[in-house]
């Protein structure tokens, strides 16, 4: 009978150890980093749809010109990310004029007031690390942002909205704060604004063939053509990027 401390074991354990420790320092894993370039703070929300919430409970202030950096889950995510702006912290209560998630500093999970613009994600571990990224105005619009892959595979787009649609909403989508007749802040989505079916694409016209574009959701579209605009917009303005080792979420350019 071998003897299960032979020289052939002991070697064998030694190299798959060794290896163990090289992939571990080689593949670091994905990280996210969000970048605020915008003139003003921002706080941060996340939104999971599945797994873990990667910023846990969040809550945090990005102020101008910096950025913050956290790793992704070690297992299947996928979930939202937005910006939070004109937040105030006043008499116990924590609100801000766009994205706001219940007047609390932590999120906790819940999802955002509309509008705002958001950054949907996917990201797989184990299926070749598949990540896959969309920039979305369906919600309407409050900052620009991008979202930039670093070192994937394959073609790994930048995709996302760098445009200032504040300055050019039309006067039925501008939503401003604190009363109508305060500066806009953000620019509604149709569905918002008006409420209808056709423009939510509700009842009949929740369908690809009756859920259409419309004027509304082209201005959108003709400023920032790589994101969706509507409910039943184009799949191809999902993303995928394999092994990315980050994704960086940019808000204002």
């Amino acid at each position: 009978m071998a003897s299960s401390s032979s020289p052939f074991s002991v070697s064998f354990i030694l190299i798959s150890f060794l290896c163990i420790l090289h992939t571990q320092a080689t593949n670091p894993g994905m990280i996210f980093t969000l970048v605020n370039n915008c003139p003003f703070t921002v706080w941060p929300a996340i939104q999971s749809n599945a797994g873990h919430d990667v910023l846990e409970k969040g809550g945090f202030a990005l102020n101008s010109l910096t950025h913050k950096t956290f790793p992704a889950p070690a297992h299947h995510w996928s979930g939202r990310m937005w910006a939070r702006t004109g937040c105030t912290h006043t008499n116990g209560r924590f609100t801000c004029a766009t994205g706001d998630c219940g007047g609390r500093i932590e999120c906790n999970g819940a999802g955002g007031a509309t509008p705002a613009t958001l950054a949907q994600f996917s990201i797989h571990h184990g299926q070749n690390d598949q990540s896959s990224y969309a920039v979305s105005l369906v919600d309407g619009y409050n900052v620009p942002m991008t979202v930039t892959p670093h070192e994937g595979k394959g073609v790994c787009p930048v995709v996302g909205c760098r445009a200032d649609l504040i300055a050019t909403c039309p006067s039925t989508l501008q939503h401003r704060v604190p009363a109508a007749h305060g500066p806009v802040v953000a620019c509604k989505s149709a569905c918002e604004a008006f409420s209808t079916d056709e423009f939510c694409c509700r009842g009949h016209f929740n369908s690809p063939n009756t859920c259409k574009p419309s004027s509304y959701s082209q201005f959108f579209k003709h400023a920032c053509p790589a994101t969706f605009t509507f409910a039943h917009d184009s799949p191809s303005l999902t993303h995928e990027c394999s092994s990315p080792h980050e994704l960086k979420i940019i808000f204002c350019h």
